[in-house]
């Protein structure tokens, strides 16, 4: 499944260059998402997401494959799983940026997706409406942190946050952090997508009381 976005940032394109393939610097504008480790070039986190009283979260890890420095032009690789087994997803990224303006950039994504379990029923159409939204919010996110910090790269971290290297295995680094807030996929989706989430989230919701009670009456008797 093709999915096609793009975005504009308030930066010349070299500047917004630097910015976006600065994955952990950028990775807490995206919604519900937070960085945990870095091993060598792979970057593992989580992302989490609400529909209702239900959150679900979601393992991952990307890294890029590509990098032309020069088009600017990136290609990512990402995976993730729901730690709840209930789907997995898989994603090639392809980004470019093209100059508007001195002064901005667009920024085109191009991603393909691969989706099983219970995200997959909601089709193309409502997939695309959900992160056309999600990607909005990223890009609002990006720009005030870019207003507020600027387009230097973040400090180097220290050294002894990364653990050394063993068997020719890459340094993981673990990154310290606030734990992300879910995505509330309620105000994102909209009315059609949340038709198709609410009965999963209902009975999800349903067999969670059931068991309480249950555990209720056995604490009682």
């Amino acid at each position: 499944m093709d999915l096609n976005h793009s975005f504009t940032v308030n930066q010349p394109v070299a500047e917004t260059w630097k910015v976006l393939t600065d994955l952990e610097r950028i990775a807490p504008c995206l919604p519900g998402a937070q960085l945990q480790e870095v091993h060598g070039d792979v970057f593992k986190g989580v992302v989490k997401i609400k529909v209702g009283p239900i959150t679900a979260q979601f393992k991952g890890e990307a890294q890029f494959t590509e990098r032309d420095d020069t088009n600017f032009k990136a290609v990512l690789k990402a995976s993730g799983r729901d730690t709840g087994g209930k789907g997995n997803a898989s994603a090639t990224i392809t980004a470019e940026l093209v100059s508007v303006t001195p002064t901005s950039t667009t920024c085109n994504v191009v991603t393909d997706l691969s989706i099983t379990g219970k995200v997959a029923q909601f089709g193309r159409g409502a997939l695309a409406d959900v992160s056309e939204k999600i990607l909005a919010q990223f890009a609002d996110n990006l720009n005030t942190l870019i207003d507020e910090q600027g387009t230097a790269p973040a400090p180097a971290p220290a050294p002894e946050a990364a653990a050394p290297a063993t068997n020719g295995e890459p340094q993981i680094r673990k990154i310290e952090g606030p734990a992300a807030e879910p995505l509330n996929l309620g105000e994102v989706a909209g009315g059609q997508v949340m038709k198709r989430l609410l009965p999963i989230a209902a009975g999800l919701a349903a067999a969670l009381l059931f068991i309480r009670r249950l555990f209720r009456r056995r604490k009682d008797s």
